[in-house]
């Protein structure tokens, strides 16, 4: 296998039932109770986290096309001293940090992240930022371990 191939053939020719799935995730993030930016940002910054560039391309690429700004964007990994996010923008950050990072301490979501989060985002808006970093965790295993091609269209990123 080279650097211009991907490790899978399409996962969507092998499981049809995916686009159902991806199709049915994409609407209900999209229900209009969170900004496109927030899901994107949070899902950048999952992609980070879990070191897929397949993600992080993805997921900037998705932030542009919002209208997100160049410096915010950059500044994803650094969100926490960053002076280009909104308070709901970080509490949605730092709930995906929450989600996918061990705490050898604690329960990974504490009570006051949470009361934090409801301050900021209503009971449908919070379901719907929980099943944005619930929508890149799903396609997470496809991106670490099929490897698809960051940045090519999704017809052509799968091997052949």
């Amino acid at each position: 296998m080279t650097t211009t191939e991907s490790r899978l053939p399409n996962p969507s020719v092998l499981v049809p039932e995916l686009k159902d799935i991806g199709g049915a995730l994409y609407k209900a993030t999209g229900n209009g109770t969170i900004p496109r930016t927030t899901i994107s940002l949070v899902q950048l910054r999952a992609g980070q986290l879990a070191g897929s560039t397949y993600l992080t391309v993805l997921h900037t690429g998705n932030l542009r096309a919002a209208g997100a700004t160049e410096e915010s964007i950059t500044a994803v990994a650094s969100w926490r001293t960053a002076p280009y996010f909104t308070a709901a923008e970080r509490v949605a950050l730092e709930l995906v940090e929450a989600v996918l990072t061990p705490n050898a301490s604690g329960e990974r979501v504490p009570d006051e992240l949470y009361a934090r989060a409801s301050e900021q985002y209503d009971d449908k808006a919070l379901a719907t930022l929980i099943m944005a970093i619930g929508q890149v965790c799903f396609f997470l295993p496809l991106a670490l371990i099929g490897k698809p091609l960051p940045g090519v269209s999704p017809a052509e990123q799968w091997r052949k």
